[in-house]
């Protein structure tokens, strides 16, 4: 049965475009649009839509008031529309701190002949939107972040940590990333994110996080306390600069569908570290980073998967364990914790 879409814009043409393109999947059926929340909510009533693409800027009710009484009252999937700006990026990343499954981006310009790449886009993520588990916004309440400690317990390390999501990982990298202590072991990060949004995203995380978070530029060196994510416009790998990690942004085609891609990544941190790293594959639709943790494992390093249970979409995850890649499913509450002794030789870890 086709997936039932609601398209929710104060643009009139944006409706007309974003219904076209949704359309021309054989997945997906447009059950209706509405211009602003107020007729939105009444449509989901009459319409009982799978999946809601919703603005974030709109009359008489903005995009995250509606959805936050939506999540509230009412939890769906929703994937977020919003345009490619700073500000955009800002009210979006808290969208989906509400709930929101994902976000789009609207195409700056229709007539560049992008728009069949942007459908199949939204296609995608609507797609992946309907095998979401969305919860209610109160089981979802942020709690103050309990940092583990790591110095008086664990002493120092030299692993790497490499973690790589898709949709849903936003919140779930918010909840790895705030449980680090200062001194955690340094970290590595491919979420798939629009341009732009990863830069808000970092400097949001760093705010929060006891560790410092940047957005990842070409040559950082990566070492004990910091946290690097890929630009969302560009692939991040691990490269060894004499006895120095660093970081190597490139840009390139798609891998695995994707850039920046988390088996690029995973790849990368196989062949630089072996043994030295732990391999952790979070949240997200289809298979990315399976091949890469599987790379990482025959080299040595401990790898992780997030639990089926915890997972907004089990999809990389679940690909990657079909494999043999994922040494051990957990759930996310423990995952941060759980990095950290397999960092310090958890001698609970099985062989390779």
């Amino acid at each position: 049965m086709p997936i039932r879409v609601l398209i929710v814009d104060d643009s009139a043409l944006m409706r007309q475009m974003l219904a076209a393109v949704l359309e021309s999947d054989p997945a997906i059926t447009v059950v209706g649009t509405a211009p602003d929340p107020l007729v939105a909510r009444e449509k989901i009533k009459a319409l009982n839509p799978d999946v809601i693409t919703l603005d974030v800027e709109m009359p008489r009710m903005d995009g995250l008031a509606f959805l936050e009484k939506l999540m509230t009252l009412r939890p769906m999937p929703v994937v977020m529309v919003s345009s490619l700006t700073a500000a955009g990026a800002e009210v979006t990343l808290r969208a989906l701190e509400l709930g929101a499954v994902d976000v789009f981006c609207k195409p700056a310009d229709a007539a560049a002949g992008g728009l069949a790449a942007f459908g199949r886009e939204l296609a995608d993520k609507v797609k992946a939107a309907a095998q979401a588990r969305v919860k209610p916004l109160g089981d979802r309440a942020a709690k103050p972040a309990v940092r583990l400690a790591m110095t008086t317990i664990y002493g120092s390390t030299d692993v790497l940590v490499a973690i790589g999501a898709s949709t849903g990982g936003v919140e779930a990298l918010r909840e790895v990333v705030t449980r680090l202590p200062p001194d955690a072991p340094p970290v590595v990060i491919t979420q798939h994110i629009p341009p732009r949004f990863s830069a808000s995203f970092a400097n949001r995380l760093d705010g929060l996080c006891a560790v410092r978070v940047k957005e990842a530029a070409d040559g950082d060196r990566i070492v004990a306390g910091h946290v690097f994510i890929a630009p969302g416009d560009r692939h991040l790998a691990v490269r060894r600069s004499g006895a120095q990690l660093v970081c190597h942004v490139s840009d390139g085609p798609l891998v695995s569908g994707h850039k920046p891609s988390v088996d690029v990544l995973f790849h990368s941190v196989a062949d630089s570290c072996g043994a030295k790293a732990v391999g952790v594959i979070l949240t997200g639709m289809g298979r990315d980073g399976a091949d890469g943790l599987l790379a990482m494992r025959r080299a040595g390093a401990a790898t992780l998967g997030e639990d089926e249970s915890s997972c907004v979409v089990y999809g990389m995850p679940r690909a990657a364990r079909e494999i043999g890649a994922v040494e051990r499913e957990i759930p996310l509450s423990r995952m941060a914790e759980e990095i950290l002794k397999v960092c310090h030789g958890d001698p609970g870890r099985s062989a390779t």
